[in-house]
């Protein structure tokens, strides 16, 4: 041979796809090969197969092994000719070696391929049993199952079936085999065969049709006396007859095995015995059965016996099967089981792992199961024992997104693939991915990835795998299938009489009106109502769990009718982690946070889980308190795109509505608590969050309508330096959801301004942002309450530093230095801010304390406040703001600490009671237990004023008289139904208690 010929024939098969392409020249020029050689045909056929090299060597020993010349030139040209057996031949040849040798051992088997018809195509139990009928002995069985692979296998590699048909034909092929093995035991031992009558019950993979090359094939065995035969004869012969069918597949011969049958999966495991009457099985299910018992036989499926038994078992076992979901901890046993499975996993293998490891094929497997437990004791469509069919059927019903079981689905039918190539290549049971390059170079060329065969085949692998992650943990550990598995089995799915008696049972006060909302959600067929029918059964509940569930349904119903058209509603409540039950919790505690919410309804998307904007073009969620300088670049920039000052501060009053939802969410569900998460038992940073949350929400609000009403007004600049100081609870960061907003407002005129028209501008500033803030709108409005200016209500809105500074020089009363204690700059300008705190701070905190004159002058103001304030009519010990141990007496008790003591203990020199009351205790100025007696009445105190508004949405310093109203307030602070009198009794303990010190500490008692 020529060297440019050699050359020639060398690029040729590297372009082809041969790696070695020196030892193709040899097998291409050996005398098997010497009359096709140079026929094109012949090389493009093997360039298409997964391994080119692996294809022209099997196929030179298949040569090799044909018994003559006749039987060698009837190979060729068939190969030659029929482009069908030389795609299914070549194909199977570059797949797997294993096939590759039983063709050399059997080397007529290739003319199972020839054939090429219809009925040829989709093979089924029938077909099969026919190519296993000559089989005699288990030696020839196992022959006759690698002639019938081989057609799998062609059919596989080559295209014509998908991954979910070869599964079902090799489960088909199972089956055929196990009826031959056991015809094969019966025929061995007639005698055991007459006195018994056996069922084999497929399990796994085989009973849920979707098998692999490689694979063990479970089976659980039943076994009844033939007529007259003793019932303990009957089954030591069918227990015989199950051990050596068992045997028949398992054991080694010069065939090799066919596959292992496994009975693991009996009642008792490995323990148990191997064949049990039909009753046996059911008294072991019926009282002593694992969850994994019930989610395994999902899958059974009788295959080979008596088939009369086999279905008799069936329909014996099923109704269990669709019980398990109503077992106390069903679905964390289910999760807990597939976590261990994960841990088990080797370390080092871990991340190779196909089948078991994250993301893998049992990732998607029991997440199916799982919703299939759940949901199917109701809806029978899902019962489906293959995972595929399934799947397409929960997405039908509305139980799993369409885009999720689409993504689904395409990644275990790629990850079935990689699993079913992997184990052809060697017929070997693994389920590891190779890490050697060529193993994945043919198997990245088998599944058609032929640019960079590895290189893509690792990306897909792990895009696939990522997708499986994702949607599993979203499905699997979905807080709302714990809550369906809960239900009764008349509860799952609502007809009208169920729902009634549901409602009724729940506690509904107008059953009536009630079902006229779930009429009106769940009837009909379209896709939204099947998943409102999903929901409804668990929200029901969650609505069942609050003082007012006919509200929660209402409210329900009223964000249902204003979203429902949205992509992303009922997406979210069924797959994003708490969102339903979030949302149920705050549609059935109060007024506010439904009526915040039914002004802009696409805000219900803040339930869902803080993970940024949602696929589909819903809002970004997450009930977590955002920071004030957030709020404040959100609040300017809307200011900043506005056309004039209206509108600016209409986008900054929506920025408001929706923090205040989702403030009022957040405080909801911590309070109520939910199924996964309990309600957050430090009442303490309760408050403190709303407060905060408030307090800055309010500031950034004040900070965009300034910057809106300058800006229309006078452009970039005011002719006055503008500032706004807090005060009172504003000050304090101690908002509460219907506080005003106490200010003082601060000018200094600019350079060169006339101190007449710096007041004109300063004042119009703010007439404009009082009127702004308080158009009548979807929004709720903010007041602005300076009545703690100077002078009063008989003073100017707006004075100048100097102004301030000549009055409390001058005029200043005791009572208002007590005030400055909470002053604190919240917008404006930050320089003439600081430098109005830095008048201040010598009157908050005088030099050597209060004299003893301004300290009684603050008692007497306290004790005629008291006399003189309590509206008539209230119970003082129930007051919230003025009764004994209410906010008043924590709040000056802690202030005049602050006025003795603040200019030598730098720790009382904030505008926050609780944080003072600590810095005082910190001092000594008053013990431990003094300091959490008070901290837990205002803490107290202050959560129930921030209930009343909640639930009643407007605000209130005393308890609800209604008792609707009240339970809801009890609900809100721990106590469950009937428990309103110990919440009465409680807060007048605690405020009683709180009393004593106040008494101690402020007045001198």
């Amino acid at each position: 041979m020529t060297p440019g010929r050699r050359s020639s024939t060398f690029t040729r098969l590297l372009r082809h796809g041969f790696t070695d392409a020196s030892a193709a020249e040899r097998l291409l020029d050996s005398p098997e090969l010497a009359a096709v050689r140079d026929d094109p045909v012949l090389l493009e056929a093997l360039g298409a197969t997964a391994d080119p090299d692996l294809a022209l060597h099997g196929l030179v020993r298949l040569l090799e092994a044909q018994p003559g010349p006749t039987a060698h030139r009837e190979l060729l040209d068939t190969l030659i000719a029929a482009k069908p057996l030389r795609d299914r031949l070549l194909g199977v040849l570059g797949a797997s070696a294993a096939l590759a040798d039983h063709l050399a051992r059997h080397p007529r088997d290739w003319e199972a391929l020839v054939t090429y018809e219809p009925r040829d195509l989709h093979p089924g139990v029938a077909e099969f049993e026919r190519g296993l009928a000559e089989a005699g002995d288990p030696v020839g069985l196992r022959v006759a199952y690698r002639r019938c692979l081989l057609s799998i296998a062609a059919r596989d590699v080559c295209g014509t079936t998908d991954v979910a048909e070869t599964a079902a034909e090799l489960a088909d092929l199972a089956t055929a085999t196990l009826r031959a093995a056991l015809a094969l035991a019966e025929h061995a031992a007639p005698e055991d065969a007459a006195a018994c009558r056996l069922a084999v019950i497929a399990m796994g993979k085989c009973g849920g049709h979707e098998l692999n090359y490689v694979s063990d094939v479970d089976v659980i065995f039943v076994g009844e006396a033939a007529a007259g035969a003793d019932e303990a004869k009957a089954l030591r012969s069918a227990t015989k007859l199950a051990s050596h069918m068992m045997r028949i597949c398992s054991e080694t011969t010069v065939e090799g095995s066919i596959w292992p049958v496994d009975a693991n999966l009996r009642p008792e495991g490995r323990n148990g015995p191997l064949v049990r009457t039909l009753s046996s099985h059911l008294a072991y299910y019926q009282r002593w059965a694992k969850t994994w018992e019930f989610q395994a036989l999902l899958k059974a499926r009788p295959v080979a016996g008596d088939r009369e038994l086999g279905q008799e078992y069936i329909d014996a076992l099923e109704p269990l099967v669709w019980k398990a979901a109503e077992r106390e901890n069903f679905v964390t046993d289910v999760q807990q089981m597939r976590r261990r499975v994960v841990e088990n996993i080797p370390v080092a293998e871990v991340d190779r792992e196909l089948k078991l490891g994250p993301g893998g094929l049992r990732d998607v497997e029991f997440a199916v199961q799982l919703l299939q437990l759940v949901h199917g004791r109701a809806d029978a469509t899902i019962r489906s024992g293959t995972t595929l069919v399934a799947l397409q059927a929960l997405a039908a019903g509305g139980y799993v997104g369409r885009a999720d079981a689409t993504q689904l689905d395409d990644a275990y039918r790629f990850l079935r693939s990689m699993e079913h190539r992997i184990q052809l290549y060697r017929l070997r049971r693994t389920h590891l991915v190779p890490e050697d390059q060529a193993d994945l170079r043919r198997l990245g060329r088998s599944l058609g990835l032929r640019t960079d065969p590895e290189t893509e085949l690792i990306r897909e692998w792990k895009r696939h795998t990522g997708v499986v992650r994702r949607l599993h943990e979203k499905l699997f550990y979905r807080p709302l299938l714990d809550a369906v598995a809960q239900l009764g089995p008349a509860e799952a799915r609502l007809s009208p009489k169920a729902a009634r008696e549901r409602l009724e049972a729940l506690g509904y006060a107008d059953p009536a009106a009630a079902l006229r909302h779930l009429e009106a959600l769940a009837s009909g067929v379209t896709r939204k109502a099947a998943i409102q029918r999903t929901l409804l059964p668990v929200l029901l509940g969650w609505f069942a769990d609050s003082a007012d569930p006919d509200a929660g349904l209402l409210n329900f119903r009223k964000v249902s009718d204003a979203l429902g058209k949205t992509p992303w509603y009922l997406r979210l409540l069924r797959d994003e982690g708490a969102a339903a039950e979030n949302l149920a919790r705050v549609l059935s505690a109060g007024r506010l946070a439904p009526d915040l919410l039914m002004r802009a309804p696409e805000a219900v998307a803040l339930l869902g889980d803080s993970d940024g904007a949602r696929e589909g073009g819903s809002p970004g969620g997450g009930l977590e308190p955002r920071e004030h300088a957030q709020l404040e670049r959100e609040i300017l920039a809307a200011v900043g795109r506005a056309d004039n000052a209206e509108d600016g501060v209409r986008a900054a009053r929506g920025v408001r509505r929706r923090e205040l939802f989702r403030t009022a969410a957040a405080d909801i569900v911590d309070s109520y608590g939910t199924e996964t998460n309990p309600a957050e038992a430090d009442q303490g940073a309760l408050v403190d969050r709303v407060g905060g949350a408030v307090s800055d929400l309010t500031a950034a609000t004040l900070a965009g309508t300034l910057r809106a009403v300058v800006r229309d007004g006078w452009g970039d600049t005011l002719p006055t330096r503008f500032t706004i100081i807090a005060m009172g609870r504003f000050g304090g960061h101690e908002l509460g959801y219907g506080s005003d907003a106490d200010v003082l407002f601060v000018h200094e005129p600019r350079e060169g301004v006339a101190e007449r028209e710096a007041a004109d501008a300063a004042n119009k500033v703010v007439s404009e942002m009082r009127r702004l803030l308080q158009i009548p709108s979807a929004d709720p409005p903010l007041l602005i309450d300076a009545d703690l200016r100077p002078e009063g209500k008989s003073g100017p809105l707006v004075r100048t530093l100097k102004s301030y500074a000549a009055y409390y020089r001058r005029w200043s009363l005791v009572w208002e230095s007590q005030a400055l204690l909470r002053a604190e700059p919240v917008a404006g300008d930050e320089e003439l801010g600081r430098s109005f705190i830095d008048l201040i701070d010598p009157l908050r905190y005088p030099a050597e304390g209060l004299g003893e004159d301004a300290v009684r002058e603050i008692r007497r103001l306290k004790a005629r406040m008291e006399s003189e304030r309590l509206p008539r009519g209230a119970d003082p010990k129930l007051h919230t703001k003025l009764g004994p141990g209410g906010l008043s007496d924590v709040e000056w008790t802690v202030q005049l600490l602050q006025l003795r003591h603040g200019w030598a203990e730098p720790g009382l020199r904030t505008t926050r009671t609780r944080e003072a009351l600590a810095a005082a205790c910190a001092a000594g100025l008053l013990g431990s237990e003094e300091a959490s007696i008070l901290d837990e009445a205002w803490v107290l105190a202050t959560r129930v004023r921030n209930a009343v508004m909640l639930v009643r949405g407007r605000a209130g310093d005393t308890f609800p008289p209604e008792s609707r109203e009240l339970a809801a307030v009890g609900r809100y602070l721990g106590y469950g139904d009937g428990h309103v009198g110990d919440m009465l009794d409680a807060y007048r303990r605690t405020a009683r208690r709180a009393r004593v010190v106040v008494e101690e500490l402020f007045y001198g008692a």
